[in-house]
């Protein structure tokens, strides 16, 4: 396979770039300013100026996404999950809690361990989703050209007839909805070109937080064409003030209303 050339102008071969990419610092850190990414996508349709800030300083972590990275490692990396730091704390106002944040970085209470761990265990009590993820390799990174620009990708869920992605929601009834608002159909897209997959192999498998219920959505092709015409866009954006050197202080939003 050719040569993969970054937004920052260095290339890599293929299978060396991919090697790099099971480090998280390399994943996230190096290649996070380095390569696109559905996240990235995301921003770029957001706000530009908003783009070039989390690039460059970071996102602040939320809840939400602290209790969804617990239930993925809590299922595809156990031993990720379990060398995590839990602190024995009501609030993450306490004292207690603010000191371990301050010696170990990375920390969490035991109240979201165990949430963590009633998802995981509903999930995998559930024969349908065990099935979507039997026999499979967990947390694949992928990395290539899409519409022109460096991409990277990690699967959840991968073996050769599909890829597979968990998603935790507070409503699976409203799922379809919420796929289409948080650009899920972006995911779809990027993911399809990276792992070489057209979009009915790919899968959502989602877990409702309150009542435990499994959800598994295949993918249309207007849901698949929808990430795509969002990538495209995106891209323009990209092109025209971080390529072509638009003003980025000139930007912006008009509208009637």
């Amino acid at each position: 396979m050719d040569d993969i050339q970054l937004l920052n102008g260095e290339r890599f071969k293929h299978d060396e770039i991919l090697e790099l990419m099971k480090s998280d610092d390399f994943y996230y850190g190096y290649l996070g300013k380095a390569a696109l990414s559905s996240s990235s996508i995301k921003l770029l349709l957001d706000s530009p100026k908003k783009y070039k800030y989390v690039t460059e300083y970071g996102q602040k972590e939320s809840s939400a996404l602290s209790a969804g990275w617990l239930f993925h490692t809590a299922i595809l990396e156990p031993e990720v999950f379990n060398s995590q730091i839990f602190v024995d704390v009501q609030s993450k106002n306490t004292k207690a809690y603010k000191l371990a944040k301050e010696e170990h970085g990375k920390v969490f209470t035991i109240k979201e361990k165990r949430d963590a761990e009633r998802l995981a265990d509903a999930f995998l009590r559930n024969e349908h989703a065990l099935q979507l993820i039997t026999d499979c390799e967990f947390e694949v990174p992928a990395i290539g050209i899409v519409q022109g620009y460096p991409f990277r990708g990690k699967a959840d869920v991968l073996d050769k007839y599909r890829v597979v992605d968990l998603k935790t929601t507070s409503d699976l009834k409203a799922f379809p909805y919420a796929a289409r608002k948080y650009g899920y159909d972006v995911q779809v897209y990027i993911y399809c070109e990276l792992f070489n997959k057209p979009y009915e192999e790919f899968k959502f498998a989602a877990i409702d937080k309150g009542s435990l219920d499994i959800g598994i959505y295949d993918v249309s092709e207007e849901f698949y064409n929808s990430g795509k015409e969002k990538v495209t866009k995106a891209l323009q954006t990209y092109q025209a003030f971080f390529i072509d050197g638009a003003d980025l202080d000139s930007y912006c939003i008009k509208g009637t209303l």
